[in-house]
């Protein structure tokens, strides 16, 4: 119910924009598959519907992509760095990055296992580090700080600039959540 308004203006937004009524987008480790004509995007590995905050992400994209999508390039931003992001950092370090720390702050390799099941590639930043590709022209950078006798580990998520010019910072933050439970 929560959704309804913010995925009508999605849906007909990329409905102006699209020429196909079906279209695939790639998430993650997961194709989806989105009909237009009836309004609805289905995940391809599951055969389940889309969750309504992944498909209003989904439909952001999409619409953009379509519209065309900005050049990745090679300077990484903090969340603090988007729109509101300082002020919403305390909550996005709570749900994003020490979801990571919990997973990989004990074991910071098993990061680069996550090439069997996603699109990464390894970075020379932190003790270990990601590039995951989001969506295509999407990626976001994972840095792994290992604990040592004075710190616990530390995990920081940073975006690519040109993700300004494609979310929200309200969808960003769907974006990295995802990502953080997905990994």
């Amino acid at each position: 119910m929560g959704y309804d308004i913010a995925l009508s203006k999605a849906w007909s937004e990329l409905e102006s924009l699209a020429k196909n009524r079906q279209i695939e987008v790639r998430l993650l480790a997961d194709n989806y598959q989105v009909d237009l004509a009836n309004r609805r995007i289905l995940s391809l590995s599951c055969n389940v519907p889309a969750k309504e905050y992944l498909s209003i992400l989904i439909l952001h994209y999409l619409a953009k992509k379509l519209q065309g999508l900005p050049v990745v390039g090679d300077e990484w931003i903090d969340f603090r760095q988007l729109d509101g992001g300082q002020g919403y950092y305390p909550a996005f370090k709570k749900r994003v990055a020490l979801t990571i720390v919990k997973k990989y702050g004990a074991n910071p390799q098993a990061l680069l296992g996550l090439n069997e099941r996603f699109k990464i590639e390894k970075a020379d930043f932190a003790d270990v580090s990601i590039v995951l590709d989001v969506f295509d022209n999407v990626p976001v950078l994972i840095e792994l700080w290992k604990a040592d006798e004075e710190f616990s580990p530390e995990v920081n998520m940073l975006f690519d600039k040109s993700i300004k010019d494609i979310f929200c910072t309200e969808d960003i933050v769907i974006l990295a959540e995802t990502v953080a439970h997905s990994i």
